[in-house]
């Protein structure tokens, strides 16, 4: 079952409580990983609804948190849930059990989940016990909301995401390779959020020599409070023995093995900070799924600053890569741009 199609037998509130559920999903992002951050709204038989969302790796999925939270009031409600619930044994129960368990009468799923060990399985699961599942409402919200998982969960791969932080001309770093700081404090605590959201950050060895980053995350607490985890710090190529970012993980090879080695890893949102040669031999190989550019009201002037991309470039206008622009956000003086391929590229 595709977790794009929709099954109809859509009612009038099932799209506004799905967007509840993505909303109570946000609260997971920084918990969950490497599981699906998953959100869920359970609408009693009198109308009230409980929330609750996936937990840190081990503690509750969304699914048993709200069932517990409405107790013995589950039978019979209505469950909203953003990704199709397991019905394997993981860390934690199946959690299309508990559903069944729990008296259920309907459940609402966004999209089916395209891991192997579940790919409908949750859902026919519960249909045999007599459960009504409705499959699709809220389904291209869920899709923008959970893109790294189910992008690693269908390619083996992690979801990419290049981040820049240039001038208005294009400009990452001077001349003499100086970069701290083209963008103000805001862009920069947001960028630690970023962070905070991937399961790994790669530099190139260059960058490693030239700024010596520790790559953690700073200032950032998860929705109960706690640090979120440190990402995986990943070198393409070696690292000093004495450098900041250690321990790390060194690679080296083709971009496309690198990729299927992190994904067997169990790393799901891959985001790169290497310096313009690593920013642009992913982006020429197709393999960034989103770009993040921090843009500072600042102008280096001249041709000699390091360039977001290095390389080649489009020979022509027909071969530049078009994005898709999909948010604009404000960060103090600076500005985020977030985009991705756009669909008309092949």
């Amino acid at each position: 079952m595709s977790t794009s199609s929709v099954e109809r037998d859509v009612r009038p509130d099932d799209e506004a409580m799905m967007a509840r559920a993505v909303m109570r999903a946000d609260h997971s992002r920084l918990l969950a990983p490497p599981n699906p951050w998953v959100g869920a709204v359970l609408v009693v038989t009198d109308g009230t609804s409980f929330e609750g969302s996936t937990r840190r790796p081990g503690a509750n999925h969304a699914e048993p948190e709200v069932l517990e939270r409405a107790g013995s009031r589950a039978e019979g409600a209505t469950l909203y849930v953003t990704l199709e619930p397991c019905a394997h044994h993981g860390r934690t129960p199946p959690c299309a059990d508990a559903i069944i368990a729990a008296g259920v009468a309907r459940v609402v799923v966004g999209v089916t989940d395209p891991d192997p060990r579940v790919g409908g399985s949750g859902i026919a699961r519960m249909r045999a016990a007599g459960i009504d599942v409705t499959v699709g409402p809220g389904a291209s919200l869920v899709e923008a909301q959970l893109a790294p998982y189910l992008h690693h969960r269908r390619t083996g791969r992690p979801h990419v995401v290049l981040k820049l932080a240039a001038t208005l001309d294009g400009r990452t770093a001077a001349p003499d390779a100086t970069s701290q700081w083209i963008t103000g404090p805001e862009a920069r605590a947001d960028a630690h959020r970023l962070r905070a959201e991937s399961d790994a950050i790669l530099v190139g060895a260059g960058t490693v020599r030239a700024d010596n980053p520790r790559l953690t995350v700073r200032d950032v607490s998860a929705a109960d409070g706690e640090a979120p985890r440190e990402p995986l710090r990943v070198v393409l190529g070696r690292a000093p023995a004495d450098a900041a970012i250690h321990p790390c993980v060194e690679v080296g090879g083709e971009l496309g093995g690198v990729l299927d080695d992190l994904g067997r890893r169990g790393v799901v949102q891959l985001m790169v900070e290497g310096g313009p040669t690593v920013a642009g031999d992913l982006h020429r190989a197709g393999f960034v799924d989103r770009y993040v550019v921090y843009l500072a009201p600042a102008l280096m002037g001249g041709d000699d600053g390091l360039p977001m991309l290095a390389g080649a470039g489009a020979p022509t206008i027909d071969g530049l890569a078009r994005l898709q622009l999909d948010q604009v956000v404000k960060l103090g003086q600076d500005l985020r741009l977030n985009l991705a391929r756009s669909t008309e590229e092949g």
